[in-house]
C-alpha cells in the first residue's frame, strides 16, 4: 500500500513539476508549483519525515510562494504568445518523457543495487525538529542566510522593476 501512495505521489509531483515548467501562465504555473510542493509533502510523510512535510507545505507552499505570486502579479507578467503546439512537437515531448524515464528506470539497475544501502542508513532521529534545527543553525548557517539574501534581493528588484514600469506610465 505504502509503494503505491509513492508511485501516484512521485507521478503527481512529476507531471505537476513538468506543467510547472510548460505551462504559458505565469500565475497558473505557480500555482502548479505549489501543487508540486504538495505531492514532495507527501512523500515525506510517507518517509515518516513529518516535521518536512508541515515545513514543505508552511514555508514553500505557504509563505515563498505567496511571495512569488504576489510578485508575478506585481510585475504584471502575461503570458507569451507561443505559437500553436503541432503534432510533431508533441510527439518528440512524448518520446523525451519515455527516454527520460527509461533512463530513471535503468540507472539505479547500474549500480547494482549500491543505491539502496545508503539509503537505509537513516538513523532514528532523521527529521525532527531537533536535529532540522542544530544542521540548520550550525553546519548549514551560511546558506540559510544566503538564500534569505537572495530571495529579498529578487523580491526587491521586482518592486523597482515594478516602479519603473508604472512610473513610465
Amino acid at each position: 500500500m505504502e509503494i503505491l501512495a509513492f508511485y501516484i505521489l512521485g507521478v503527481g509531483a512529476v507531471v505537476t513539476a513538468i506543467v510547472t515548467v510548460i505551462h504559458r501562465n505565469p500565475v497558473a504555473s505557480a500555482l502548479h508549483l505549489i501543487l508540486t510542493m504538495v505531492f514532495l509533502a507527501g512523500i515525506f510523510v510517507l518517509l515518516n519525515a513529518h516535521f518536512m512535510a508541515v515545513i514543505q507545505i508552511m514555508v514553500y507552499a505557504g509563505a515563498i510562494m505567496v511571495l512569488f505570486v504576489f510578485v508575478i502579479m506585481l510585475l504584471n507578467l502575461q503570458g507569451e504568445k507561443w505559437p500553436p503546439m503541432t503534432w510533431k512537437k508533441l510527439l518528440v515531448s512524448f518520446i523525451g518523457i519515455l527516454l527520460v524515464g527509461y533512463c530513471v528506470i535503468k540507472i539505479p539497475g547500474i549500480f547494482k543495487g549500491s543505491i539502496l544501502p545508503m539509503a537505509t542508513q537513516v538513523t532514528e532521529d532523521f527529521g525532527t525538529t531537533k536535529v532540522v534545527g542544530r544542521r540548520l543553525f550550525t553546519d548549514f548557517l551560511l546558506p540559510f542566510e544566503v538564500t534569505s539574501i537572495l530571495l529579498l534581493s529578487a523580491i526587491i528588484g521586482a518592486v523597482i522593476l515594478a516602479k519603473m514600469k508604472i512610473n513610465k506610465g
